[in-house]
């Protein structure tokens, strides 16, 4: 592995990390809308 691809390697492992974070918040913003939507008002 040369030195590009060994920063390109984390690169891809930062982005990936950020978009998994962001997949979190939106997968528990849903769950809240979903409870939000189930309760009678």
């Amino acid at each position: 592995m040369e030195v590009s691809d060994a920063r390109r390697l984390t690169a891809l492992e930062y982005e990936n990390a950020r978009l998994k974070k962001l997949l979190a918040e939106q997968m528990l913003d849903n769950a809240i809308l979903k409870d939000v939507a189930a309760k009678k008002w």
